[in-house]
């Protein structure tokens, strides 16, 4: 970012040239000697005149001057002094209704969409998605803060249809450490709704291993994550976190034997579950465990369910049944478990008005985000509908177990933070440690072309190598010693700020400041 050498005249300037200009005259005089040569004085007035307009047009030069290098320093203080942040905007099943989640929700197969449009946002330079049936989770690296959760709800608002306001009620903000707190509680388990509960540890690996390839999905953002299973791993092992944990889907069977007539149990209530995914299975194991010996499977291929029957004890019976007889089957069910990716509701107000009645009421227990039951069914007398935020009422028992837990975890979390944000730390330097080698090569490749063509030397392809690793030699003895100033891994006793003001020494001194600050927008142009 060159600073301009141009200058415009000051109007104090030009008040004073124009105030000794020949009063007879019909218009201004130009500004510059052809003014002052018209102006009836002596010579001795003359010179002093003209002194002193040189030295008014010094002062406004150097204070425009100085007024474009306040400008550009601005600029790179904002966006390389104060390093890019990581920036988690969020709604989870603590913050946010299921109404608005299902609406957020963003599909596995759209996260590399997803994170391309991010990306494309002004300030936003790393995305990635985490979306569940408990949490939208967005995390950035941003240029600027304010900017980029700006940029971001608004997207969030853009893609789902709510309002950027109702997005703001419901959201929660984290900065930097603080985000990286929250995803390790996240992986370990400690945020969900059911502590310890092993699926969101997956579906974290599964961040990782849809951002693979993807540009955007970067190596601030990327590390954050591929750390963060390193902790729920950690976690689970050293703890007893896991030890009786129940998941979502086996909360959801708890909710629904809980909600069944006494005169109705596991065994003699007829089970209905739609969708044979992840969820699904653990739906039916949990229904066997708890004495279910016979259950109806509802999906789109048998594949998945014959899967499932290979691994159920003896004397479990699973009936597969195709999707186009999904209202038969609910019409002889007492309970139905929904659990399938659909977009859209599988059962609306219309359709179970159609179903016969049962005994007592029909059980909708959908653990989908977006939901699979329409909202509208519960107006049925015979209908009661439950969603994963009634899993509540499940896991609240032994809290004081669960806060017991949760503070072994901690300590596990604590230490993996300072280790995590010490390897952000050292990325620092890195931008400063390229620019001053290309730099110092730089110069160094220009003296050389210099003396070459002076000296008359033509150098063939083995001349011109050796001549690079000449280049590079002499590169690499100047830079040793700046070098390892710069470098902040904990191989000696440096601090991370006496690091970093040797970095910023160094950046003031060579100039390099800019070099970042322009090769971060030319980036973000080229996304453009």
């Amino acid at each position: 970012m060159a600073v301009s050498s141009s200058f415009v005249a000051s109007p104090k300037l030009e008040k004073l040239l124009s105030n000794h200009h020949n009063p007879t005259s019909s218009s201004p005089a130009p500004l510059g000697l052809i003014g002052i040569r018209t102006l009836p004085m002596n010579n001795r007035n003359k010179r002093g005149l003209i002194q002193k307009a040189r030295c008014e047009l010094s002062a406004s030069k150097s204070a425009s001057v100085l007024a474009l290098e306040q400008l550009k320093t601005s600029a790179i203080d904002r966006y390389t002094k104060e390093r890019s942040s990581i920036v988690v905007i969020g709604l989870s099943i603590h913050t946010a209704p299921v109404e608005m989640r299902e609406k957020l929700a963003i599909p596995e197969a759209e996260w590399p969409r997803a994170i391309a449009e991010l990306c494309n946002l002004n300030h936003i330079e790393e995305a990635a998605v985490l979306s569940t049936c408990n949490r939208m989770e967005i995390y950035v690296l941003a240029l600027s803060q304010h900017r980029g959760v700006k940029e971001v709800t608004e997207w969030m608002s853009k893609t789902s249809g709510i309002p950027v306001s109702e997005i703001c009620q419901h959201r929660f903000l984290l900065y930097n450490e603080d985000v990286t707190q929250h995803i390790f509680e996240v992986s370990a388990g400690l945020d969900s709704l059911v502590l310890g509960e092993g699926q969101i540890l997956a579906q974290v690996k599964q961040v990782v291993k849809v951002g693979q390839g993807v540009n955007g999905f970067g190596r601030n953002i990327s590390g954050l994550f591929k750390h963060a299973i390193t902790v729920g791993k950690r976690v689970r092992t050293e703890t007893n976190i896991a030890a009786g944990a129940v998941s979502v889907s086996s909360a959801a069977v708890e909710l629904a034997l809980m909600k069944l007539p006494e005169s109705s149990h596991a065994s003699s209530a007829r089970m209905l579950v739609i969708g044979a995914g992840k969820m699904g299975k653990l739906v039916i194991k949990h229904l066997a465990a708890k004495g279910c010996n016979k259950m109806v499977v509802v999906n789109r291929t048998e594949e998945k369910v014959a899967a499932i029957r290979e691994e159920m004890p003896p004397g479990v019976e699973i009936i597969y049944k195709p999707f186009d007889e999904m209202l038969a089957c609910a019409a002889e069910a007492d309970v139905v478990f929904t659990s399938t990716a659909s977009e859209t509701p599988l059962f609306l107000k219309e359709q179970v008005e159609t179903l016969p009645p049962v005994r007592d009421a029909r059980l909708f227990v959908d653990i989908s985000v977006p939901r699979n039951v329409g909202s509208c069914v519960a107006e049925i007398d015979g209908a009661r509908v439950y969603n994963v935020d009634d899993l509540k009422e499940v896991v609240a028992a032994n809290k004081e177990d669960r806060v017991r837990k949760a503070m072994e975890a901690q300590a596990i979390i604590t230490e993996e933070s300072k280790h995590f944000e010490a390897w952000r730390d050292s990325l620092e330097t890195v931008p400063t440690i390229k620019k001053l080698r290309g730099y110092t090569e730089r110069i160094i490749a220009a003296e050389f072309e210099k003396f070459s063509s002076k000296m008359g030397i033509e150098m063939d392809k083995k001349t011109k190598k050796a001549a690079d690793d000449l280049i590079r030699g002499i590169t690499n003895k100047l830079l040793h010693g700046p070098m390892q100033h710069l470098r902040c891994d904990g191989s000696d006793n440096r601090t991370l700020s006496e690091t970093l003001e040797n970095m910023q020494a160094l950046n003031r001194m060579y100039g390099l400041d800019a070099e970042i600050l322009e090769e971060k927008i030319r980036a973000k142009v080229e996304k453009k």
